[in-house]
């Protein structure tokens, strides 16, 4: 769906339909809550209102991860995490020592993103050929380097704040975090919350996905009922259903009963990430890629090729990002500061390490907050786009050849 909506967009936005393509995405659109009016175009919608929605989930596997995932213990985030500062500090060192000039250097964090959807995809395309411990650990890396995107974004771009209204965005914040502390798993009231919140912080001048992020950790991860209790439970009500007359009042109430067991057992995080994904998937990352992506290449293609950003952007990501990764990660176990990887060998590190120069959504996203429109913006979606394509070649081709019998990297021949 992400490269149908990405082919979509470059061809449409190179036809004689193009001006029709622009347009479309800057038709207003109003939508009012009250004495609350809200007023964007198309293309903020999807930018400031839908990937709320697509970091809100970044946010809850965040959580999820940090509760019971690969960063739940300092033993097991410590890989990710270093490598993830690697893929964040060498690609922006890249970037400034050729993009120069206080208006071109703001696009400095265009290429220390990954784009986990892609990079994941391409790691499941090529199958067996990768071992589970290196999908798993490119999945917490790229979580990681969520996290410090988010702050990239917060900090750096982040002007004339509002802060009455930030204060009421963070107020809505709190009150969700007690609604956790007090018990309330019904999602509806943590939607409301979050709608008032992304309202609020909206209108603060701090980007209104930072709501989302914010929101994510107050959702409840625990449950009511312990798998003990469930299972004496559950089990008692399958000998009463076993013994009950076919579609029976009784049948039927048991059924009900052992339906808000399941509830009471399945965590509110768990249940709202699960019903989440398919619509960020197969929704809100076409939508943004098609708002996003659309770029005359024909008119600006020849210029971004000499242009200092798209040279940064495109070094950054293609070498940048798997040299920090992979050196970042090689020094921390050597250091022992982390432990190496059961049975993935470093060259297969540096090709997943590859993969993660996919910056495409985060990169294309930070993008938009650094140049805002313009010739710079153009450059830098081209760059993006060649260089994703580029890493995703690159990586590909080093995971997809036979590598020796698989051996933990620190592993000496002695």
């Amino acid at each position: 769906m992400l490269l149908a909506a990405t082919a979509t967009a470059v061809a449409w936005a190179n036809s004689p339909w193009a001006q029709n393509y622009h347009e479309i995405f800057q038709r207003p659109l109003t939508i009012a809550f009250g004495r609350l009016v809200i007023t964007e175009n198309w293309h903020d919608w999807i930018n400031d209102g839908l990937m709320s929605l697509f970091f809100f989930l970044v946010g809850l596997e965040i959580k999820r991860e940090v509760l019971v995932g690969e960063l739940s213990s300092l033993g097991r985030a410590a890989l990710p995490f270093f490598a993830a500062i690697g893929g964040m500090v060498v690609p922006a060192l890249i970037y400034l020592s050729i993009a120069r000039g206080e208006s071109v250097a703001r696009g400095w964090a265009v290429p220390i993103s990954t784009d986990i959807a892609f990079t994941l995809g391409a790691l499941t395309f090529l199958g067996n050929r990768v071992p589970i411990s290196l999908k798993v650990f490119v999945t917490a890396l790229a979580i990681v380097d969520d996290i410090f995107a988010v702050i990239v974004i917060a900090v750096f771009y982040t002007s004339g704040i509002h802060y009455l209204s930030l204060l009421l965005g963070l107020a809505c914040i709190v009150v969700a975090f007690v609604a956790n502390v007090l018990g309330i798993r019904r999602p509806g009231v943590y939607a409301f919350l979050g709608i008032l919140a992304w309202c609020c912080v909206l209108s603060s001048g701090v980007h209104a996905t930072i709501a989302g992020i914010l929101l994510a950790f107050t959702i409840p991860a625990r449950t009511f009922l312990d798998k003990a209790q469930f299972l004496e439970q559950s089990q008692s009500l399958l000998i009463e259903l076993e013994n009950a007359e076919a579609n029976s009042f009784e049948e039927h109430s048991i059924l009900h009963t052992l339906e808000e067991k399941i509830d009471l057992v399945e965590s509110p995080l768990y249940k709202i990430e699960h019903a989440l994904q398919p619509w960020i998937g197969f929704l809100v990352m076409p939508l943004f890629a098609l708002a996003n992506a659309g770029v005359n290449i024909s008119d600006s293609g020849a210029a971004a090729i000499r242009h200092p950003a798209s040279i940064g952007i495109v070094l950054g990501l293609v070498f940048g990002k798997p040299l920090g990764i992979w050196l970042f990660s090689f020094l921390a176990v050597k250091l022992r500061l982390a432990s190496a990887l059961a049975q993935v060998l470093w060259k297969q590190v540096f090709g997943a390490a590859c993969l993660c120069g996919i910056g495409f959504t985060m990169s294309i996203f930070v993008a938009g907050l650094a140049f805002q429109t313009g010739e710079l913006l153009d450059n830098a979606k081209i760059a993006i786009l060649a260089a994703s394509f580029l890493s995703a070649v690159l990586g590909c081709l080093i995971l997809a050849r036979k590598s020796a019998p698989l051996r933990a990297p620190e592993e000496s021949r002695s």
